[in-house]
């Protein structure tokens, strides 16, 4: 009986892991919390250096601490500061750059 106990929590130990582990095309619930967590992050640095304003109109992506940026802004240096503060956070890998500029009227 002892032996089968062993057996059957090993069993749910291995079926946890294996549920919690991350694959080639998917992420882990850890790895999923750390993106949010950068995601969070980079939009702080970019309210904090650019203004909330600017903040809003960008939206923030994170899959495995690669951060995208996308959306549109008023100008390419407003675009370069939203891509090196994102830069500027802890964690964050690499930064991909899909902003757009407004089209003038």
């Amino acid at each position: 009986m002892k032996k089968f106990a062993t057996i059957m929590l090993t069993l749910a130990f291995a079926v946890i892991t294996a549920a919690c582990s991350s694959t080639a095309t998917s992420r882990s619930a850890g790895q999923t919390f750390d993106d949010a967590t950068l995601t969070s992050k980079v939009k702080t640095e970019i309210a904090q250096s650019q203004g909330v304003g600017q903040a809003a109109s960008i939206n923030v992506d994170t899959y495995r601490g690669v951060v995208s940026l996308a959306g549109f802004v008023d100008s390419r240096e407003k675009a370069n500061a939203a891509v090196s503060a994102a830069k500027s956070v802890e964690g964050v890998k690499d930064v991909k750059n899909n902003l757009q500029i407004k089209p003038s009227k």
